[in-house]
């Protein structure tokens, strides 16, 4: 298949997508699975693979204007719709990442990272796991929600390694903190 060919091929894939979540978005807003995360106004947040952007503005919101949203995602359709909603609703406090792994972020320097349905679909989940690793603070959350795999596949994921430990189990959510 021709490069063009395979991009609107994925690019409609990707909005259907967000069709659906839109969909899934009305019945169980974002905001109530990001309070599982412990977001607070000022806090630095990583969205990992944040896809069509559902839960940039409820994290806006929560982080305020002191506060700073990391939006990370390697589909280039996904990047476009979170740069037009950051221009049409006026969002100074949201930087958008294109990529698949590395952040360009120092070392300890955020207070959140949600990895919310993509961990099934990393290429590489151990270099992400250690970018994610260097980027969190000592003190900070990775908030994991993943549908795709079950309760000990997301526990063992991300713990296998040694790189992180797991805290608790929400009702949305698996919450973790680095190893040191």
């Amino acid at each position: 298949m021709k490069r063009k060919e395979a991009y609107e091929k994925d690019a409609l894939h990707f909005r259907l997508m967000v069709f659906f979540y839109k969909f899934r978005d009305f019945f169980l807003p974002r905001k109530f699975i990001l309070k599982e995360a412990e977001i607070r106004q000022g806090s630095t947040v990583l969205d990992f693979g944040c896809g069509p952007g559902s839960y940039i503005i409820p994290l806006t919101k929560m982080v305020g204007s002191a506060g700073r949203v990391y939006a990370l995602d390697v589909h280039p359709v996904a990047i476009q719709r979170v740069e037009r909603l950051r221009a049409k609703r006026r969002l100074s406090n949201v930087i958008i990442i294109r990529s698949d792994c590395q952040t360009g972020l120092p070392e300890r320097f955020l207070d959140v990272i949600l990895l919310y349905d993509v961990f099934h679909e990393l290429k590489q989940p151990d270099l992400v796991l250690e970018e994610l690793y260097r980027i969190l603070k000592p003190t900070g959350i990775l908030s994991v929600r993943d549908h795709h795999l079950r309760e000990d596949e997301i526990i063992s994921g991300l713990t296998g390694k040694g790189l992180f430990r797991f805290i608790k189990k929400g009702r949305k959510t698996y919450s973790f903190k680095i190893k040191e």
